[in-house]
């Protein structure tokens, strides 16, 4: 299984062009909210900025060993995916996540948080 905590190395938005070391890195560790999306449950854990959060595929979902990260900027939600997890599993996870907007992502963040007992 994906380590419950997962360290990612995120450029935001605005830093596009940065180098790896200007990167924030984020632990993604608090929850986990289960969730489905694609018709699939997998784990949701926000991330130390208190905006991000990772979406994990569970042991028994098809897409397992894939996982999203969701970025929330001014306006919109960069989505990135990243796994051997089977894409017929994992393409339609991706149309549902990609309607997330900034409030849903916030919402997101604290239901991770109310489980997690933060």
């Amino acid at each position: 299984m994906m380590a419950t905590v997962i360290p990612v190395l995120l450029a935001l938005a605005s830093s596009g062009t940065s180098t790896a070391a200007e990167r924030p890195q984020l632990d993604c560790h608090v929850g986990p909210v289960t969730k489905s999306y694609g018709k699939n449950d997998w784990l949701l854990y926000s991330c130390s900025d208190n905006r991000s959060v990772v979406v994990v595929a569970k042991p028994d979902n098809p897409a397992f060993e894939f996982y999203f990260i969701l970025v929330p900027g001014t306006d919109d939600v960069e989505l990135y995916g990243e796994g051997t997890g089977d894409k017929a599993a994992t393409e339609p996870a991706f149309q549902d996540l990609k309607l997330l907007s900034v409030t849903d992502i916030a919402a997101l963040v604290s239901e991770t948080k109310l489980v997690d007992g933060k």
